[in-house]
């Protein structure tokens, strides 16, 4: 709502005009892209009179006679470059959109620079967009992709990371949920972990929330903010958690579809790129191999396939992918068999009676083919992205290690020697082997002896592991507290149901044999029991010593005791760090 609204001149676009839309320019810098391309199509752009969409520091032509929408970071080179557009008279106006606040000196420069080349006139708009973060999903949402190294988990608990460093991580990411709920026009009550740097984030974020609602005249939480209304009578929870409360989930193999594209194909900002494999067809000897075709493919909200099955398990989709394929088929036949019959010949009443019963039939046909076309596209599309998950599932053994870790995590018994697991070389990657054993590390309560832990490193290096990361969860591992009691995830372990049923055995497109069909239990992982603990008010030694911030109280006072005791209806997680797409599918399910 918020772009549609900047791409309209930021006023709320009219719903029942007809009137053509204003032809506009956009210029977004990568930042820019990378907000707008998850949520707006280039149909859609179109749509609100978007003409041209080019990026900032390209070579742009003037177009003297067209307004111009700028969607930029305020960095010192994105504000370089507006000006020397306004030196040059590139554009007819110039609406400037901040994604971030521009500071009172950037803007200054700004303002010489349009009064040097005497545009003042032109510059329209100046507005903070408050847009600096990514949204995904209706539920989803992550900070950054251009500099996503900058906020990572490494950046953050690198042993060797200076204070100021610090600082400017966290600045960033406050700047970014700051922008969140500028947006969402509401003011969160904020829980995190002591001691992490989920806690170093919340301080900031209150301080931040806290200036901002001082500042009457300035406020951005007050009138017509595009979220007033919504949220109004009740304020969401903010859960900040720091990811090394659980460092086993985002190292676990998974097994639901989402989860796995993310896991082993080439997915961002919800687009997929493959390489298509073209065909087994032998060249002549000697010929230059064939160049693989680069596909992408964008998973979207539109997308009814993706929605209802991102977190199906595998097994399932694949064999929904074949049901959709079959009921396709069905009605492609119809499609055919309307088209023969047009093709009527001779004035017999047979043919003539049958025309009259089926004019409706074929309108009924002819408005439903881009229906069918559609249909057709998203089964190509999930045909090929299931098959390519498929080929990594088989040749790592995908199956066997999600259902390996799962026992590990939840304590069940082992039919299989780790050590045989990590030495079995048909199974897996040097780095599934190592997140494997890092999972078992993680998991066990005692940590291995150093006669088993040598045995374990020299299998390890004997598959091609590169044994860093072991070195760092063992020091994590001594200096977290949390070492005294691990994390349970529940007891459960995933009921494997025989291999796949009879439907997907024949005829179908994927050969699944071998393929192990695991169902999931459901269980919470750390995440959401936090989240369900702080939401729903319950005490719990895990979350009882959460600190407490309302930014809206006068005095800040650092309580964890809350003041209001009501369960919350709404609540937005964040994992400092990096959350992961197992967790987003079980917090989905929780709410379910």
């Amino acid at each position: 709502v918020a772009l549609k609204r900047m791409l309209n001149f930021n006023v709320p676009p009219v719903k029942n005009s007809t009137g053509e839309p204003v032809w506009k320019v956009l210029i977004y810098d990568r930042f820019g892209q990378d907000i707008i391309s998850p949520l707006l199509s280039v149909k859609e752009l179109r749509d609100m009179g978007i003409t041209l969409h080019l990026l900032l520091h390209s070579d742009r032509d003037a177009i003297p006679d067209v307004p111009a929408v700028y969607f930029v970071m305020p960095t010192e080179e994105n504000i370089d470059r507006m000006c020397q557009d306004l030196r040059n008279q590139l554009y007819e106006s110039y609406y400037l959109n901040f994604i971030s606040a521009i500071s009172r000196s950037k803007l200054e420069d700004i303002a010489n620079a349009a009064i040097g080349a005497n545009a003042v006139t032109q510059v329209a708009k100046v507005f903070d967009q408050y847009l600096n973060f990514i949204t995904l999903e209706d539920d989803m949402f992550v900070l950054c992709n251009q500099n996503k190294e900058l906020v990572s988990y490494r950046a953050i608990n690198r042993p060797d990371i200076t204070d100021t460093e610090m600082e400017t991580i966290m600045d960033t990411i406050v700047d970014s949920l700051f922008c969140f709920f500028v947006t969402l026009g509401a003011i969160p009550i904020i829980r995190c972990s002591r001691g992490t740097a989920a806690e170093m984030v919340a301080v900031k974020l209150d301080k931040k929330l806290r200036e901002n609602l001082r500042d009457a005249r300035n406020s951005l939480f007050t009138g017509d903010t595009l979220g007033a209304g919504q949220f109004s009578f009740q304020r969401p929870l903010l859960v900040l958690v720091d990811r090394n409360i659980d460092l086993a989930t985002p190292l676990h193999h998974t097994w639901t579809y989402q989860a796995l594209v993310h896991d082993v194909l080439d997915f961002h900002l919800n687009r997929v790129n493959l390489e298509e494999s073209t065909g087994t067809e032998s060249s002549p000897a000697g010929a230059r191999p064939k160049k693989k075709n680069k596909k992408s493919y964008d998973l979207t909200a539109s997308d009814k396939f993706w929605q209802k099955h991102k977190g199906s398990p595998f097994p399932e989709v694949a064999e929904s992918v074949q049901q959709e394929l079959e009921s396709y088929r069905a009605q492609e036949d119809e499609v055919k068999r309307l088209k023969s019959i047009m093709g009527i010949e001779g004035e017999d009443e047979g043919a003539i009676s049958m025309l009259s019963d089926n004019t409706a039939k074929l309108t009924s046909a002819v408005s439903s083919l881009p229906e069918l076309l559609e249909k057709k596209r998203l089964i190509d599309l999930h045909t090929n992205v299931a098959t390519a998950v498929l080929e990594h599932i088989k040749s790592r053994k995908l199956d066997v290690y999600f259902e390996y870790e799962e026992k590990i995590m939840s304590k069940s018994t082992l039919d299989k020697s780790l050590l045989d697991m990590i030495s079995d070389p048909d199974a897996g990657t040097p780095e599934d082997k190592m997140r494997l054993f890092l999972i078992y590390y993680i998991s066990s309560a005692q940590a291995p002896s150093e006669i088993d832990l040598e045995q374990y490193k020299k299998a390890l290096m004997d598959a091609g592991c590169n044994l860093a990361p072991l070195s760092y969860i063992k020091q994590w591992k001594a200096f977290t507290k949390m070492a005294s009691a691990p994390t349970s995830y529940g007891n459960t372990t995933p009921k494997p149901l025989g291999l796949f049923s009879r439907v997907m055995n024949t005829g179908s497109q994927f050969v699944m044999e071998g393929v192990k069909n695991l169902v999931l239990k459901q269980q919470n992982l750390p995440v959401t029991r936090i989240l369900d603990n702080l939401m729903e008010m319950k005490s719990n030694p895990e979350t009882d010593d959460y600190r407490y911030f309302d930014p809206k109280m006068l005095r800040g006072s650092d309580s964890s005791v809350p003041r209001n005791k009501n369960p919350f209806q709404e609540a937005i997680v964040f994992v400092v760090g990096g959350g992961n797409y197992i967790e987003y599918q079980n917090l989905i399910d929780y709410i379910k």
